[in-house]
């Protein structure tokens, strides 16, 4: 496509600015899942970025003009303002293409949806304020995250061949979700469970 940074033969790096919310000193990089997920995927990619904190609180009014009505996190590419994170992440895969960046979408369809469920079972968990509720709100998070530690734990296709020496152990030896490669399934789910663990482990759950 004609945006790919390797079109044309063009192989410098593109201007990319990330602007993420700032965490309560109005400085450091706050505890945004979305921010970090942004942030995870331009490293993964190996482009040089810069990062830009904005403190909520006092959002200057530069970035109001940069991007009216809109809150971190958002990125320019090249001075173009983009605003979705979903879309600023399939713009990213498709624009900075291997052979310079490498490709990080994940091969098996099912690992784009582990843990699909978990942030919002886990945010109704943790914003609920009648007590009657907390045991089946409490039930329905910890069933999301059995959920997903059995994906973990089940091979992939291409692991059942080297998992097939008799019944000693079966469990999936893989890093991450996808394999032993982070991809875009694991930027938009590991900064959610940090925010999941950060905030439950003082409970007792995890």
């Amino acid at each position: 496509m004609t945006d790919s940074a390797t079109a044309n033969g063009d192989d410098r790096d593109p201007e990319i600015e990330l602007f993420v919310k700032a965490g309560i000193d109005g400085e450091s990089i706050g505890n945004c899942p979305f921010s970090q997920r942004l942030f995870m995927i331009l490293w993964l990619k190996g482009v040089v970025f810069n990062v830009t904190t904005v403190d909520l609180k006092r959002k200057p009014a530069d970035l109001h003009n940069l991007a009216p009505g809109t809150h971190p996190p958002f990125l320019t590419f090249n001075g173009d303002v983009k605003t979705d994170v979903n879309k600023i992440e399939e713009f990213l895969e498709e624009t900075l293409t291997p052979e310079k960046y490498p490709k990080l979408a994940a091969k098996h369809r099912e690992s784009n949806t582990a843990g699909i469920d978990i942030f919002s079972k886990f945010s109704a968990y943790i914003k609920n304020t009648k007590q009657q509720n907390n045991a089946a709100l409490e039930k329905g998070l910890t069933k999301a995250l059995k959920k997903l530690d059995d994906y973990l734990n089940t091979p992939l296709p291409e692991e059942i061949d080297a998992n097939t020496c008799g019944d000693e152990d079966k469990r999936s030896r893989r890093k991450f979700l996808d394999g032993d490669e982070l991809t875009l399934a694991d930027c938009n789910l590991l900064p959610k469970l940090h925010v999941v663990k950060e905030q439950v482990a003082p409970l007792g759950m995890v």
